[in-house]
């Protein structure tokens, strides 16, 4: 009886009522040397249509020239001052611990090193240059000395500062680890935690919307726990594009910090109107989610499709949908393989 209940229709668009678009870059924009598909069409066709679109990345290993540099290879119109990166968030948290003109030690490559130049800092690579503070970003060439010289620099009680956690980072030829990786094995060592300046923390945030003067801007990553936790912490709304990092299995589990506005195949999806979500709860413990013409229902724990999933995003929406509005913890929950196995094969 289910399979012929009507539509949930459409609502407005994601985009609609923005001013600012922030694209996050690795698994959105770009995968390593490679554009992402439907990405540079979209953002240049919303920028002719006059929404600003900005970049913000937690990558440090580059300049904001580079980043846009390499945007502008793909063929998007960008600029500079169109990037806004963990970097330059770092370096002004780094103003209010230590004095102009400090010594700071620099884990991490051109990225870094720029905006601390820039900023009237002084750089070392070595610890015993008895540095001011040490400042942590990822780089390709960040080997072991450089981890090691950080971790010395830090038995003396001074100000560490990562721009980021990212555990991993996606590339041409597939996932590979992060700077939190890196930021992990010095903590490992000194047993101290840093402070952190990209996402999901606020700062990198906060900069972005000073940047381009936004009142509503739309957050669009392809990771839940740094671009859409930290858009939520920030009091952005986000999208969450399944073309990088996290996918259907990571969307059902996320946590209530981690639950995007808007789960969208690609940035397409942006101007393309959002179908209507509806939730009801028929009985106890039962949980009914319709999205478009798909539809699934939370019976206990088990999770069933109630219709014919011939359109794999809403069938995807609606199972959010359902686990998000109960109280259950994912992993007691029954999850129909399905629902990741189609998507896979759609993709």
């Amino acid at each position: 009886m289910g399979l012929f209940r009507s539509s949930t229709g459409l609502g407005a668009a994601p985009i609609e009522g923005v001013d600012v678009i922030l694209a996050d870059l690795d698994g959105v924009v770009y995968k390593g040397k490679d554009s992402v598909v439907h990405a540079v069409d979209s953002l240049n066709a919303y920028a002719h249509d006059g929404i600003r679109v900005g970049y913000i990345t937690n990558n440090a290993a580059r300049t904001d020239e580079s980043v846009a540099e390499q945007l502008r290879g793909f063929g998007l119109e960008t600029n500079a001052s169109d990037v806004v990166t963990s970097p330059q968030a770092a370096v002004e948290m780094l103003r209010g611990l230590v004095d102009p003109g400090a010594l700071v030690l620099v884990v991490g490559g051109d990225g870094l090193t720029d905006e601390l130049a820039k900023a009237g800092f002084r750089i070392t690579r070595s610890a015993e240059d008895s540095p001011d503070a040490v400042v942590q970003g990822f780089a390709p060439d960040v080997s072991w000395t450089h981890l090691a010289e950080a971790s010395y620099a830090l038995a003396r009680d001074i100000p560490w500062v990562a721009t980021n956690q990212d555990w991993t980072i996606p590339r041409e030829r597939g996932i590979a680890p992060g700077n939190g990786t890196l930021v992990s094995a010095v903590h490992t060592a000194v047993a101290k935690l840093p402070l952190v300046a990209g996402k999901p923390e606020t700062p990198l945030f906060e900069a972005a919307q000073v940047r381009f003067g936004a009142t509503n801007p739309i957050m669009v990553g392809d990771r839940l726990d740094t671009d859409i936790k930290g858009a939520r912490a920030a009091g952005f709304r986000s999208a969450l594009v399944l073309t990088g990092v996290d996918g259907p299995k990571q969307l059902i589990a996320a946590s209530p910090l981690e639950r995007p506005d808007f789960i969208l195949a690609d940035l397409r999806g942006l101007r393309e109107p959002y179908p209507n979500v509806t939730v009801t709860h028929p009985a106890a413990e039962v949980i009914d989610a319709r999205v478009g013409d798909e539809r699934c229902v939370l019976e206990g724990i088990e999770l069933k499709i109630r219709s014919k999933g011939k359109n794999q995003l809403d069938l995807l929406r609606a199972a959010c949908a359902a686990i998000w509005n109960s109280d259950k913890l994912i992993y007691a929950l029954q999850i129909p393989e399905s629902l990741y196995q189609q998507w896979d094969a759609q993709s």
